[in-house]
């Protein structure tokens, strides 16, 4: 069986793909990316004016997620049942993982990854004053449950 790309029609026009017949189920998905910072960027988070970076990078994650399909424009606009993402501090940066659920005709991959990607873009926003090189790295899919397509899990 050959994939195709579905948000396609026949004569090559781009489209939403109709879910109205798919029934609702549960859908999970987990993002990741991950901020290099250096260390003495890192050591200086605490101090930083505009407030916590990870809390603020935290909320600006699961926000959003909510407005994913105001951003992409072929994303379905869903009831998102729950979203989290953590934000933790390594050594050379910061490691980000959201994670999203619903009940829905369709899944919610691209929650999550806007919920990492945004979340990492906060984290540069509040600590750019202090290092323009920070770099966002490693923006993937870590896994997702439900769906026609089944299950996903990135090894």
């Amino acid at each position: 069986m050959k994939k195709k790309l579905s948000h396609y029609d026949q004569s090559g026009a781009a489209r939403m793909v109709d879910v109205s017949e798919k029934a609702p189920s549960k859908r999970t998905a987990r993002a990741h990316a991950f901020v290099s910072i250096r260390p003495e960027v890192l050591a200086k988070l605490p101090e930083n004016p505009k407030g916590n970076p990870l809390e603020i990078a935290r909320v600006a994650g699961i926000s959003a997620a909510k407005k994913t399909a105001e951003l992409i424009p072929l994303c379905h606009p869903l009831m998102l049942s729950h979203v989290d993402v953590e934000v933790n501090i390594e050594s050379n940066g910061v490691r980000i993982v959201s994670s999203v659920s619903t009940t829905a005709p369709t899944g919610v991959e691209m929650e999550a990854l806007t919920a990492a990607s945004v979340a990492a873009l906060t984290v540069y926003d509040m600590t750019k004053a202090l290092d323009k090189s920070i770099e966002i790295q490693d923006l993937y899919l870590l896994e997702k449950t439900g769906g026609k397509s089944g299950d996903f899990k990135r090894a």
